[in-house]
């Protein structure tokens, strides 16, 4: 099963607290199985934790969260080594590749050591839905704000280029992001950039931006560009996913 075009789900969100669990896949993760367009067995997800190191207590977190939604999940690891012998066929033989948040200068450095941003390329050309939230956003981009350098955010320009656009996450919880995303558009370093509030994500098929969608109400999407001299900002409103049920 494979999504009908390239298919990117860009998010800064994805997960919640649950009752009795540390983490819950919310509506965003859903969304991306559903933009796989997957039935009749169980979704085959992939969980990339490069940006955190493949820390072993996030790859557990999130495999109880794939128990509960019904998912299979499978970690992919970097760190010390691969985890698999086949990288490229372990990729190709999911539906969703899911990226976690963390250092996307150090995700980047590392996946490039391993071949990992072509193989990147060639499951997304194949249809494998690639998806993430923050750093699993700025990467398939030409780049963003991060704080992979500090704690004064720093531009990032060397993302994989998938999505010809600059990325700014967190765009309303981290009151840095938005001058620091509106200065890279004013100076040229990106022609344009597409952000997201928490709990928002972009969809988008091949390189255009096909629907905003949310797991928060009340949120949303900017757009930010320059026109002359001027940078402009146009929010863009997301369409409320169903909350999934437990």
């Amino acid at each position: 099963m494979s999504a009908a075009e390239p298919t990117i789900l860009a998010t800064s969100g994805g997960h919640r607290v649950g009752a009795r669990t540390r983490v819950l896949f919310d509506a965003l993760v859903h969304h991306a199985v559903d933009l796989s367009g997957v039935h009749g067995r169980r979704p085959r997800v992939l969980h990339v934790g490069t940006a955190v190191g493949d820390a072993e207590h996030v790859t557990a977190r999130v495999s109880e969260a794939a128990r509960i939604a019904g998912f299979d999940l499978t970690p992919l690891h970097l760190f010390p080594m691969p985890n698999v012998d086949d990288v490229e066929g372990t990729v190709l033989a999911h539906d969703v590749v899911w990226v976690m948040g963390g250092s996307v200068a150090n995700l980047l450095a590392v996946w490039r050591v391993h071949g990992l941003d072509a193989v990147m390329r060639r499951a997304w050309r194949a249809g494998v839905v690639l998806a993430g939230v923050s750093a699993g956003s700025i990467c398939w981009f030409q780049g963003g704000a991060t704080d992979s350098f500090g704690p004064e955010l720093r531009p990032v320009t060397d993302g994989l280029g998938l999505l010809p656009y600059g990325n700014g996450v967190h765009y309303d919880s981290d009151a840095g992001r938005r001058p620091l995303i509106h200065r890279l558009v004013a100076d040229g370093t990106f022609a344009t950039a597409h952000c997201t509030d928490d709990g928002v994500g972009l969809v988008y098929r091949g390189t255009e931006l096909v629907e905003v969608v949310a797991e928060l109400p009340d949120k949303a999407a900017y757009v930010v560009s320059r026109e002359g001299e001027r940078v402009v900002e146009e929010r863009v409103a997301a369409r409320l996913l169903p909350t999934p049920a437990f």
